[in-house]
């Protein structure tokens, strides 16, 4: 049997999210694998076993030392959303330790986390995209500037961060400010984003080097005044209906876009992509290179729907991660 390593937590807010994901996955490969949930909190990675032990991963080979013996993984699950598990710095760290990994690689990862350098790379491929512009602290800008280039209401929201943490939906020029300095606590580099009116959608996407599939598309009904954090992961604060209710023509928009977005970036696992419906066009919003895995999460839905058991899936990313990494 494998031994597979799905390491979690990482060192953003999303911390708690990632470790029910890496649960999630751990109950689904029990039976398929050799499988150790590695924390990974800033310095300190390790395995806890049902004894409360922790035992430290030797971080020059990923290895892990127990009492009797050193435990080698073949393959690692990374279930880590956020920093450092979905820009790309645990990427290269498998890169240079030589052990395959499921997933984005390097580039795809760092990329795609950054939103405003995912946005500038797909308007080459004339993805429909809402209007933004980027805020460094040294360049805030003047708040009626600001609300004259992208209107009202717009998003703020950090540039590299997940589950809607510091997300704010701005109705007055009096929230400009308040807004970046929340999203500044998430990221070094804020958003502002034009408001898309429509219905906001989420597809997962998984592709390994065999095959593409397309996983039915959901459609978010937040009860709160957009989809934060509390919208995603309270059943009671959102309706996630998958499928969605569109006409035929439009799903199939939504799916196409799906799978060439994440073919434009050279994505590979699993992966989400987050739209806004507008005239029946699918407007990008972002990708997900590691979508929630949780029982609330969207993609496990759509995977139920879809036909395909999570042990399946996740195994079919394991040993294509071998195969292709390996």
């Amino acid at each position: 049997m494998k031994t597979i390593a799905i390491v979690t937590g990482g060192n953003s807010s999303e911390f708690d999210i990632s470790v029910k994901s890496a649960r999630a996955v751990e109950r689904a490969l029990t039976k398929l694998y050799d499988t150790y949930v590695i924390m990974v909190k800033g310095a300190d990675w390790y395995w806890e076993d049902i004894s409360g032990q922790i035992h430290k991963v030797d971080k020059n080979t990923f290895c892990l030392k127990l009492y009797d013996r050193m435990v080698r993984f073949d393959a690692v699950f990374i279930a880590i959303h956020g920093n450092p598990g979905e820009n790309g710095f645990l990427q290269g760290y498998f890169e240079l330790t030589g052990i395959p990994y499921t997933g984005c690689n390097t580039y795809t990862s760092a990329l795609t986390f950054n939103k405003n350098a995912c946005k500038s790379f797909l308007k080459d491929f004339s993805v429909k995209m809402a209007r933004s512009t980027m805020i460094n602290r040294d360049n805030i800008p003047d708040p009626d500037t600001l609300v004259e280039e992208i209107g009202l209401p717009m998003f703020i929201k950090p540039n590299e961060s997940g589950s809607s943490f510091g997300v704010s939906k701005v109705k007055k020029v009096e929230e400009v400010i308040t807004s970046i300095e929340l999203a500044f606590t998430e990221s070094p580099q804020v958003l502002a984003e034009e408001f898309i009116s429509g219905s906001e959608v989420a597809c997962g996407v998984i592709k390994t080097s065999e095959k593409t599939i397309v996983l039915p598309v959901t459609e978010i009904v937040s009860k709160n005044d957009f989809f934060d954090f509390e919208a995603k992961y309270d059943p009671g604060k959102a309706d996630e209906i998958t499928p969605g209710r569109f006409p035929d023509h439009v799903t199939a928009l939504i799916q196409e876009a799906s799978v060439n977005i994440a073919t434009y970036l050279d994505c590979r696992g699993l992966v989400r992509v987050d739209f806004i419906v507008r005239d029946e066009a699918p407007v990008f919003i972002e990708v997900n290179t590691i979508p929630g895995l949780t029982e609330e999460s969207i993609v496990p839905k759509q995977m139920k729907e879809y036909g395909i058991d999570p042990g399946e899936l996740y195994s079919m990313l394991i040993e294509d991660a071998i195969k292709e990494r390996g």
